[in-house]
């Protein structure tokens, strides 16, 4: 069985957004193209991660001599997206995730795979598997790819920022986030 691929070449949307209160939040990267639309979860530090590496690549493109694309430093006011996410239905929890630059199309292009349960494969028995592998003996995973341009990934970058950093706030003593019932840290005895 192939590989199933939720591809979005030019979306109308790509966002990451949460649900849920600040220290129980569930993060979902959700893209959109017409009426078809995908959201999978992933963790607040891959999506800060992934914020971070987008603004990178721009960045080192910006820099780039004899530079052909026109590379946004800051987020297209017209791209600005503050909306909330739509009806969510969460294709798959992420694992590994690739990022690159497709020069020929000026697109940023995000590979999002499966968080895979190695200690569910470990303990399933062998008809198990190899029912699960086709003919050539590979898995028949899932996978979100996303090609966006520039200025939608600036856009994406500095969203995805505002997102994570929205979180519960941080204790000044022990570095830790506060929940909203109280924070209890002791500090230490010099």
């Amino acid at each position: 069985m192939p590989t199933i691929v939720h591809e979005f070449a030019w979306p109308d949307r790509v966002i990451v957004g949460t649900i849920g209160v600040p220290g129980e939040r569930t993060f979902y990267l959700q893209v959109r193209t017409g009426k078809q639309i995908v959201s999978i979860a992933l963790e607040k530090q891959q999506s800060a991660l992934l914020a971070e590496k987008i603004d990178e690549i721009l960045d080192q493109l910006i820099k780039l001599e004899g530079n052909p694309f026109s590379i946004p430093t800051s987020t297209p006011v017209e791209l600005v997206d503050n909306d909330q996410l739509e009806a969510v239905e969460e294709q798959f929890r992420t694992g590994t995730m690739s990022l690159g630059w497709d020069p020929t199309t000026a697109q940023v292009v995000i590979e999002a795979y499966p968080l895979i349960d190695a200690d569910a494969d470990a303990d399933a028995d062998a008809d198990a598997i190899e029912e699960s592998l086709d003919e050539d003996g590979t898995d028949a995973p899932e996978m979100l790819l996303v090609r966006m341009p520039v200025g939608t990934a600036r856009a994406f970058a500095k969203r995805t920022r505002e997102v994570v950093g929205a979180g519960r706030p941080i204790c000044v003593l022990c570095g830790y986030p506060i929940d909203a019932d109280g924070h209890v840290c002791t500090v230490p005895e010099v």
